[in-house]
């Protein structure tokens, strides 16, 4: 029998998974894990056109929390104009293996053109 991530009686957020859950939820986070591991490191604009349907002002909200979180670097520039670069920290890197499993789930479960149909 498999062990539960939410045992019966104690709240999702005092669990593993609840935790893991705050730290990667909403809409652009994994997004963002997926576009840093892709290029190691980005500028905020890189981002932001490799996503596409963000906002500056909503990307700079989650690249803040995800730095606040320890999952990503922020290295800043002493420069006119300033330069700030992104990159995942060792901790952001140990979710990669999540975004495989997520990446073969999709492909394993992706209905075929036959199911899309109907």
């Amino acid at each position: 029998m498999r062990e539960t991530c939410v045992p019966t009686g104690v709240a999702l957020k005092d669990t593993g998974f609840g935790y893991t859950l705050s730290l990667i939820s909403g809409k652009y986070k994994m997004i963002i894990i997926y576009w840093l591991a892709e290029n190691k490191v980005m500028r905020h604009n890189e981002l932001k056109r490799s996503i596409g349907s963000i906002s500056f002002k909503t990307l700079s909200i989650m690249l803040k929390e995800m730095e606040a979180d320890g999952l990503i670097l922020r290295k800043e520039f002493p420069q006119v104009p300033p330069k700030v670069e992104y990159s995942l920290s060792e901790r952001g890197l140990s979710l990669l293996p999540l975004l495989s499993m997520m990446c073969k789930w999709g492909e394993n479960n992706w209905p075929d053109s036959e199911a899309a149909q109907r």
